[in-house]
Parts: C-alpha cells; sequence; structure tokens
C-alpha cells in the first residue's frame, strides 16, 4: 500500500510510473476522497468544541436554577451531526483504504522501462547447457516413460493440472525440499518455519493478493479461508500488526508449503506437464529488513536462490523484470530462468523481490530504529528458493541419458541414499 501523503505530493510523478507499468490510473479521486475526509474532520472537531461550550453554558444556567430547554434541544441537534460525521468518517476511510489496496506499488528507479517480457533486461548467466547428442525428451516423456510422473491419474483425481508423482519421483521432490532448506538454514542462517497451508482475507491483504487477484486462489467456505498461493503469505504476516526492535531486524525465514494456484490466464504448453500446475510445492525465502538495507538483501536473497542451482550444476540466467512485467507487489524483481533442453528455452524457476514498505503498510508491520523513536516501516523482500516441480523439470531435461536414464546430480546423493540413477521401474504402477 502506498503512503497517501507520498501520493498527495507526488501525485503527477507516481501516475507517470504507473503509465511505465502500462496503467492508466488516475489519482485524483483518492485525493478528493481524503479532502472530504479532512473537512470532515474539520467540521467534527469544531462540532466538539461548540458542544462543549454548550454544555458549560448549561451548566452555568442550571446552577441558577433554570431549565435551559433550548440549550439542550442545541445540544441534542449538535451531538446529531457529529455522529453523522463520524459515520461518514468512516465511510470515507474504508473507501479511502478500498482504493489504496488496488493501488501497484512503484517501481524503482532501477527497473528497466518496458511493456512486456521480451523488454526485461538480462543481468547475467552462470554455466553451460549440457551437450546432448541425441534429440532431448521433454520431462513429461522421461517422466512418463520411467514410471515417475502420473499425468492422467492426477487429473483423474483432481483435475487437469494435477499431477502424481510416483517412487523415486515423489522421493526426488522430498529430496529437493530437504536440499533447499539444509543451504538456506546452514549457509543462510534462516529460521525454518512450518506455516499454516490456509490463511485468513486479512493474510491475503497483507502481502497484496487481495483484494485484486482474488479470482486466482483457491479458497474454503465456511469458515472462508484461502489456500496459500506461496509461504511468502504466512511468512510475511507472522509480524502483522507488530512493532520490532532495530536489534530484530534483520529476520531471514525460509519454508517449505505446497502451493495452490489457478492459473486462469492461457499459457499454450505451459499447461502440459509440471510447469504450471494448480498444486506445487515451493521453498520461499522471506526477509524483514530495515529500509536503507532492502537493496543490499535483494542482490544476496537473488544469489541464496542461485546457490542451489550452481550446487546442481544448472545453466540458468538472471533476469531484471521490467515495468510492465513486474508483479502487483514488488518496487523490483529478479527472476531466474534454468536451462531446459527439453524445452528448448529458460524456464523461470524462481523470482526475488523488494517490496519495499508496500506490504509494511498493509500488514502494519514497523520497527523502532531507537528505543524511544517513533515506529518506522520495514521492508519485506521474498524469493522462491526454489520452485520443486520446476527444479524436477530442469534434472530431468538437463541429467537426461540416450537410453532415457536420468543421472542424479552428485549433491542430492546424500538425501537419497546414495541413489545416482533414475530408471525404468517396471513394477510400477
Amino acid at each position: 500500500m502506498l503512503d497517501l501523503n507520498n501520493i498527495k505530493v507526488n501525485k503527477e510523478d507516481i501516475e507517470k510510473k504507473y503509465r511505465e507499468r502500462g496503467a492508466e490510473i488516475l489519482l485524483d479521486s483518492i485525493i478528493e476522497l481524503d479532502a472530504e475526509r479532512r473537512r470532515c474532520i474539520v467540521k467534527s472537531d469544531e462540532l466538539k468544541h461548540l458542544k462543549k461550550e454548550v454544555s458549560r453554558e448549561i451548566g452555568v444556567i442550571q446552577k441558577s436554577g433554570q431549565l435551559p430547554a433550548d440549550k439542550i434541544e442545541h445540544m441534542k441537534e449538535i451531538s446529531q451531526q457529529i455522529k453523522e460525521l463520524d459515520t461518514l468518517l468512516d465511510e470515507l476511510e474504508v473507501k479511502i483504504r478500498e482504493q489504496l489496496l488496488f493501488l501497484p506499488n512503484i517501481p524503482h528507479e532501477s527497473v528497466p522501462v518496458g511493456k512486456e517480457a521480451s523488454d526485461n533486461r538480462e543481468i547475467r548467466r552462470w554455466g553451460n547447457p549440457p551437450v546432448i547428442k541425441f534429440q532431448p525428451k521433454t520431462h513429461i516423456e522421461l517422466g512418463t516413460s520411467l514410471g515417475i510422473l502420473d499425468f492422467e491419474r492426477g487429473a483423474k483425481i483432481a483435475q487437469t493440472r494435477f499431477t502424481l508423482s510416483k517412487g523415486i519421483g515423489a522421493r526426488l521432490e522430498r529430496a529437493l525440499i530437504n536440499f533447499m532448506i539444509d543451504i538456506q538454514t546452514r549457509k543462510f542462517h534462516c529460521i525454518e518455519v512450518l506455516p499454516p497451508f490456509l490463511v485468513n482475507r486479512t493474510s491475503m491483504e497483507g502481502t497484496g493478493q487481495l483484494p485484486k487477484f482474488e479470482i486466482d486462489l483457491f479458497k474454503t467456505q465456511d469458515p472462508e479461508l484461502y489456500l496459500i498461493p506461496t509461504a511468502e503469505v504466512p511468512l510475511t504476516n507472522i509480524f502483522y500488526d507488530e512493532v520490532l526492535l532495530l536489534s530484530q531486524l534483520p529476520v531471514y525465514l525460509t519454508a517449505y508449503s505446497p502451493c495452490f494456484r489457478k492459473e486462469a490466464g492461457t499459457y499454450g504448453a505451459e499447461t502440459r506437464g509440471l510447469i504450471r500446475q494448480h498444486q506445487f510445492n515451493k521453498v520461499e525465502v522471506v526477509k524483514i529488513v530495515t529500509p536503507d538495507t532492502s537493496y543490499d538483501e535483494l542482490e544476496y536473497l537473488t544469489g541464496q536462490a542461485e546457490e542451489i542451482l550452481r550446487r546442481l550444476n544448472l545453466h540458468y540466467r538472471i533476469m531484471s523484470l521490467c515495468t510492465g512485467d513486474l508483479g502487483f507487489s514488488a518496487a523490483k524483481t529478479y527472476d531466474i530462468e534454468v536451462w531446459c533442453p527439453g524445452q528448448n528455452s529458460f524456464v523461470e524457476i524462481s523470482s526475488c523481490s523488494n517490496f519495499e514498505d508496500f506490504q509494511a503498510r498493509r500488514a502494519r508491520i514497523r520497527y523502532k530504529p531507537a528505543p524511544k523513536a517513533k515506529p518506522e516501516f520495514v521492508h519485506t523482500l521474498n524469493g522462491s528458493a526454489l520452485a520443486i516441480g520446476r527444479t524436477v523439470v530442469a534434472l530431468l531435461e538437463n541429467y537426461q541419458q540416450e537410453d532415457g536414464s536420468v543421472i542424479i546430480p552428485e549433491a542430492l546423493l546424500p538425501y537419497l541414499d546414495g541413489v545416482n540413477k533414475i530408471e525404468k521401474n517396471e513394477g510400477m504402477f
């Protein structure tokens, strides 16, 4: 959520930034609502002052033994006017907040200006694509032929874009989760959290999924709870409406969770296989930091995701998202894209973002820079480290062999009891 005072002072600049996002958002309405709110406050204060004066006059008259009926009637009229103004003020506060909740974040000055993904800027690459001297298969072909991925039964149990992982396929996902969590906790000193996988509406508003993206979310009806689209939601909202001490910052958190998304858009070939599922596993990192450190922390966070890909020896590139491709809540985002030979393309496997104080304002997460200082808003960041299903895609396609088997990278051997190759299991159902 944006600072309303900033909107009033920098209206034209913010509208320009929104146009760079590809959104024609005019801020006159919210500014006028705030002006009306302020007029109501002034009028209410005047009436409350007048009420005190009339009350004092009534007291003086009553002491003389008279009954000031006209003054008492006037007092009732003033009280009714104050009540009506207070009701109007409450309504205006709700309208202002509703409009603020629909306003996206302002892109950081370093974000490249552009309209779509093709305008994203490549920052760097690491590694090289594997040399494959045969026609590479897709993870769909490999997973099906090896008997470790069952797309038909996943759809039978639920619907399309749900997958059943079996045998070594299921073990591989579990191994990747443990591998990634171990890196974040042991090397990068994150605190591991196992959060709720359903959250309330307030939590979804806090991180920016609601109210704008309700159509994309799965939810229960009684009680109304939302299945999380990412562990970012519960991790960030741990500190909802809290004031932290400077000594408590920075906070580094990591969590595994299943993620649930309707993914209502059309993505062509991406809807087949593991790349875009309604349910998928992911390891997330969330950071709660002071404003002066957040952009250094974004670089560090991106490195935390890169570390996993390097240990798995997977070729990748870092892309700085342009203004038109930036997520609703983000001020700046790096996407990490891994090379997938079966797709013959790079596939997004991680997204690392700095939200500055956008989420903190919505969730009222603050800190005290000094013991007696006025609380200020923290900055929040989050990044995937990594999406498990897409990591499976990358491993199957990069480590495939001509006979259809798949080599397990050395870094994962301790997590799979030394199993170093995935081969077809004739006994698998």
